[in-house]
């Protein structure tokens, strides 16, 4: 969750009003951003829910200058991911990022996940979310937390997931190296089994607007897991994941 800075050049003139000094326009209260993203497969938190295939994706963001956004990310889903008939899933959110201190940034957040056209059962939840984020040396290193309380959409359980994200540009190219680690707790319906850890070691490379990005992805659901919620093992198993992803 992009942003465009104008800057306003100051110029005298003695002889002609069309290059008097020029002030800086103020940042509007309100800003729009979004973008759109292309995926060999998409992988929740170690599991593909497009079976594997490749994935159309987009969101779009509404940011206050208070701190406040809101926003929609959209996804195709195919295969076990289609949750009774469904083959896209829209996740609503909103919430707060902000500065709490010297180089520590703090967000807060509630998310909605929705399937439309899903049938045979309860599938939409909410899941409150938060993180801190900082930066450790050259590392920009984030933790954070999501929390499903008890909904139809889990069977009547919660679920808790656990993360760590960190990125390290590489000086002097707009290469950046990133790791996730993921922690997940409790049943769910984007979950194979009640405990795993996903993971996950990557690189972008941006230009302009565009970020090209490949990532190696695991977890450690065994097939025995996966098979128990109807799932096959491979979109449990190891995979590099490939994206191009455009901004505005």
């Amino acid at each position: 969750m992009l942003r465009a800075v104008l800057f306003a050049s100051a110029v005298f003139s003695i002889t002609s009003p069309a290059f008097a000094e020029e002030a800086r326009a103020p940042d509007p209260d309100l800003k729009v951003s979004g973008g759109v993203t292309f995926v060999s497969q998409y992988r929740f938190r170690g599991i593909s829910l497009s079976d594997e295939h490749a994935a159309l994706q987009g969101t779009i963001n509404l940011n206050h200058k208070s701190g406040f956004y809101a926003g929609a990310w959209g996804s195709n889903i195919d295969g076990w991911g289609e949750l009774g008939g469904s083959n896209v899933e829209l996740d609503l959110y909103g919430g707060w990022k902000g500065q709490v201190t010297k180089g520590v940034t703090l967000e807060a957040g509630l998310l909605y996940y929705a399937y439309p056209g899903s049938k045979g059962g309860d599938f939409e939840f909410f899941e409150p979310y938060a993180k801190v984020s900082g930066q450790l040396g050259p590392v920009s290193a984030t933790v954070g937390a999501t929390y499903a309380w008890k909904q139809d959409a889990l069977a009547g359980n919660d679920n808790l997931y656990l993360f760590n994200d960190n990125s390290v540009p590489i000086k002097g190219i707009p290469i950046t190296l990133t790791s996730h680690v993921g922690y997940s707790s409790g049943s769910s319906a984007l979950a194979a089994g009640d405990d795993y850890i996903d993971w996950g070691l990557g690189a972008t490379a941006a230009w302009k607007n565009l970020t090209l990005g490949v990532s190696y992805v695991d977890t450690n659901i065994n097939e025995a897991q996966a098979l128990s919620v109807g799932a096959a093992r491979g979109i449990v198993d190891s995979a590099i994941v490939v994206s191009l992803g455009a901004t505005f």
